[in-house]
């Protein structure tokens, strides 16, 4: 999860196999609820709409072409999403993340604090 300048303020690391939206739950329990999540595909679902609203937030998701009833969304706010990308990006220009040499998940994680924080630094 990224501020809105691209700078990252949360992260969750899951699996490969555990869907994006499972884990929304958990990432969005560590930081302010936002004012407006904007987010992918992967991240369309009903409860995490409710959540935001409940929470006073705007959902910028647009919708799962599988939808039945599709939803509106911001396409121009959701032009913003690419400081997610970014700030992935950012992350992967350090070797050890790219290609994700500790097999430990707190030592891989450690790792992505330390580059985080550089960007947050040199941002």
């Amino acid at each position: 999860m990224t501020d809105a300048v691209g700078r990252p303020i949360a992260f969750l690391l899951t699996p490969g196999n555990v869907a994006d939206i499972t884990a929304a739950p958990q990432l969005l329990a560590n930081v302010r609820p936002p004012r407006r999540l904007v987010a992918d595909r992967a991240y369309d679902a009903a409860s995490l709409r409710r959540w935001l609203e409940s929470h006073g937030g705007e959902a910028v998701i647009p919708p799962n072409p599988t939808r039945k009833h599709p939803h509106t969304y911001d396409a121009q706010a959701y032009k913003s999403r690419n400081l997610i990308e970014r700030m992935f990006c950012r992350l992967k220009d350090f070797r050890r993340i790219a290609t994700r040499y500790d097999k430990r998940i707190d030592i891989f994680l450690s790792a992505i604090l330390l580059a985080a924080a550089i960007t947050w630094w040199i941002n």
